[in-house]
């Protein structure tokens, strides 16, 4: 990701944050940037690491607070089977996401699609879905 589309999502978090009525604040900020800035799904405690220079480093709780605040926010995805965090391509409140992992490589690329009602059981309220998809992606398969 460049420079200046890293500074754009993360003005489009700030605003979609606001629009919730919720706050950026500078942890939570600063998280969803090491996730966005990472060529790979990252786990918590590589996030962790990279918080910890200078005084008042952060924490485990921290961190894991701030994840559970932008996965809710819709502006990040855990990948389940890897226990490790991408960033959302946009940010979105339905919670619904495919995750296509290429075995290779370790690349996800993201995909929405709502799920189906007709196989929910009635009354189930979904809060979070995500599929993930193993393969391999094409610049692997050649």
């Amino acid at each position: 990701m460049t420079r200046d589309s890293l500074i754009r999502a993360l003005e489009a978090a700030e605003s979609h944050c606001a629009g919730r009525g919720e706050k950026l604040t500078p942890v939570r900020r600063r998280v969803l940037e090491l996730v966005l800035e990472a060529d790979a799904p990252v786990k918590a405690y590589d996030l962790l690491e990279a918080l910890k220079p200078g005084p008042g480093a952060a924490k485990p709780p921290t961190v894991y607070r701030a994840l559970d605040f932008l996965m809710a926010a819709g502006l990040v995805h855990k990948v389940e089977a890897l226990n490790a965090f991408v960033g959302c391509s946009h940010a979105h409140d339905d919670g619904g996401a495919e995750l296509f992992i290429c075995s290779d490589c370790g690349s996800v690329e993201e995909r929405h699609g709502a799920p189906d009602p007709v196989n929910m059981p009635d009354g189930f309220v979904i809060e979070r879905s995500v599929v993930e998809h193993f393969g391999h992606c094409a610049n692997c398969r050649h």
